[in-house]
């Protein structure tokens, strides 16, 4: 879990964004089992009319679902939080292997800029000056119209409190 810095100030956005997750712990091992008992029964059936080396790729097979379904849970793990106040717009991303990288920039002069026309490569990014970075690459694309359109209300929000204080 991601802790952020506390602040008195008022928090316009505070966001913390996951990939999704379509199977779970439990989803994976009865899946898992219906492989692992369709790989052994098949190749039992195979063994009986002697062909032995059979057995061997299905459980070869079994074990690259098991490894391709390992990979998938572990880029699940990926993590990105946004915090934007009148003062700074903060974001914290955490990579599947655990490491973080935090940037702040001035909320005064953050943008946010969604590639149009809307597409599923299309990227959003939080700019400031000529450095962008891109968030939520794993989101769809209405995820990322939905999210940058709620972001740029909070800048919005944000800069007024700077204007009338």
């Amino acid at each position: 879990m991601f802790l952020m810095p506390d602040t008195d100030e008022i928090i316009y956005f505070d966001a913390l964004l996951t990939p999704n997750r379509s199977l779970s712990e439990r989803g994976f091992a009865i899946v898992m089992a219906i492989v692992g008992a369709v790989s052994f029964l098949t190749g039992m059936a195979f063994l009986s009319m002697g062909a032995i080396p059979v057995i061997g790729f299905f459980g070869l097979d079994a074990l690259a679902i098991w490894f391709a379904f390992r990979w998938s849970f572990r880029k699940q793990r990926e993590e990105t939080r946004i915090r934007i106040t009148a003062s700074s717009v903060d974001m914290m991303h955490r990579k599947a292997n655990g490491t973080e990288k935090r940037v702040s920039v001035p909320a005064g002069f953050a943008r946010v800029e969604l590639d149009e026309p809307l597409r599923p490569d299309s990227s959003l990014r939080i700019e400031h000056g000529r450095t962008g970075w891109v968030i939520g690459r794993f989101l769809t694309v209405p995820e990322r119209k939905s999210l940058a359109d709620a972001m740029r209300t909070a800048l919005h929000r944000a800069r007024l409190e700077r204007h009338i204080a």
